[in-house]
């Protein structure tokens, strides 16, 4: 019979008892008695699984040529089992790789939980209902994911505006956003990701510390002994690779025990972040409405004047754009008058930049609809109105770096004469930075026409839009 495509608690799942089991034997030398079901891996894993209740007994290995009339197994010949809990398609966007912030790309994936990994494979959901019978159809995985000493929250609307999302966290400082349209299936997998997190724990048992210090102890413990030295070569290359596995072993192990990311920011051993970082995280830690950043870069332009041709439209070097990057992330005192960036498009750069790496953009992902449908209104006056109320609800950190933003970019067309910047080339510029849908799916081309379209109003009536501006 076929499992469920949208979700699949195997028989040995967390919470229906161990019957699903992994074996790394070829799969012609395992045998399937009745009431048994194996299916091959290409890489050499059998899944066995039987539907009874129980616990059932794994069926005994069968060798092929001049053992194949023997039933017993060699004695290098050892099982080594995972329990399967979870398997299932989810929709799920990789948000930040160890540190460094990434635009949000939703997709589908056939998601399995086994033995504390959290593996994502690149198969769409059409091809996932088959995936567990036949494991064969599974391609390499995506992402797989550690979950020792990784966290999982519900994620809040400042993270996505889609409904049942999960935030996961790993010591590594990555993060994924987890989501299904159920509510019922995406709390079972909370729950299994959850239980699977609490029993691998965050460090390594005392006695595995222990055993740590020893190894990478004093020098003397490690083999200073003539004694020791004489065993060692004794023992020959056999116990020398097992020697060198353990020390291998207990080094992953140490490299394991690192603090998370986040805790070396509460520690404030590491500066958060500017660029890639939330606008709204930006403002509340630098207690303001509009970031500091934003307000230099303004600053310098408008400073050395709006009259340089193509100013926003001509790109500056991007070896020097992302040199100034690492300064701004490192360094709190910056200073743009500095010699290095005296490239006026090297600024103008890195403020497009910052608006572009934004995880949620400056018009947020639950208005973008809404501002489309305002531009599309055929009344100019409705049309007015509505994208000045929708511009007049957004956060107050958007709001007034929108206000802030917008007001010097009216200031460079008013010298379109000289830095040839039009009100439509300004649009097509800042267009798809500033506003952008929260999944790519759809007309892209039908977007950027209407994303344009609604900087261009913008920057057209941006004395009604804010009058006190």
């Amino acid at each position: 019979e076929g499992y469920p495509e949208e979700d699949y608690s195997p028989v040995g799942s967390y919470d229906q008892g161990a019957a699903l089991c992994l074996s790394p034997r070829r799969p012609e030398e395992l045998g399937s008695p009745p009431g048994w079901y194996g299916h091959s891996h290409p890489e050499g894993a059998v899944f066995c699984e039987h539907p009874g209740e129980g616990q059932p007994a794994l069926p005994q290995p069968r060798h092929q040529e001049r053992q194949r009339a023997s039933l017993t197994p060699p004695p290098c010949f050892v099982f080594q089992f995972k329990s399967l809990e979870k398997a299932g398609v989810l929709n799920r966007t990789k948000t930040v790789d160890r540190g460094k912030r990434l635009r949000k790309n939703w997709s589908s994936s056939w998601t399995v939980l086994e033995g504390g990994i959290l593996t994502f494979f690149k198969d769409s959901k059409h091809s996932a209902a088959g995936a567990l019978r036949h494991p064969s159809t599974l391609t390499t995985p995506e992402h797989t994911v550690e979950l020792r000493g990784a966290t999982l929250a519900w994620a809040g609307k400042d993270k996505s505006s889609k409904k049942h999302v999960l935030e996961l966290k790993t010591r590594e400082g990555s993060e994924f956003l987890i989501q299904h349209d159920s509510e019922q299936i995406i709390t079972a997998w909370q729950k299994a990701i959850a239980d699977s997190i609490g029993r691998l724990g965050t460090g390594l048992p005392d006695e595995e510390d222990a055993e740590s210090g020893a190894e990478f102890g004093s020098r003397e413990k490690l083999g200073g002994s003539e004694e020791k030295r004489a065993a060692g070569q004794a023992m020959g290359s056999a116990s020398g690779e097992s020697d060198s596995s353990k020390v291998r072993n207990k080094l992953r192990k140490f490299l394991q025990r690192r603090p998370t990311l986040q805790s070396l920011r509460e520690r404030g051993y590491i500066k958060d972040q500017v660029f890639g970082c939330s606008l709204q995280a930006l403002c509340e830690r630098e207690r303001g409405t509009v970031p500091r950043f934003v307000l230099q870069c303004i600053q310098t332009v408008e400073r050395r004047g709006l009259d340089i041709d193509g100013l926003y439209r001509v790109s500056g070097n991007l070896a020097t754009i992302q040199k100034l990057r690492y300064k701004v992330e490192h360094d709190e005192h910056l200073d743009l008058d500095d010699g290095r960036w005296e490239d006026i498009h090297v600024v103008t750069g890195a403020l497009k930049l910052f608006f572009r790496e934004l995880p949620e953009p400056l018009v947020p992902f639950s208005h973008f609809d809404k501002f489309i449908a305002a531009i599309k209104m055929q009344d100019p006056t409705r049309r007015g109105r509505c994208v000045r109320d929708l511009v007049f609800s957004l956060p107050p950190a958007h709001h007034d770096t929108m206000k802030v933003l917008f007001h010097h970019l009216c200031r460079v067309i008013e010298y379109k004469e000289e830095n040839r910047m039009s009100v439509q080339s300004i649009a097509i510029v800042f267009g798809p930075t500033l506003l952008r849908p929260a999944s790519e799916e759809g007309n892209m081309a039908m977007h950027m026409v209407f994303q344009n379209q609604v900087v261009e109003h913008i920057l057209n009536q941006y004395s009604y839009i804010f009058p006190d501006g």
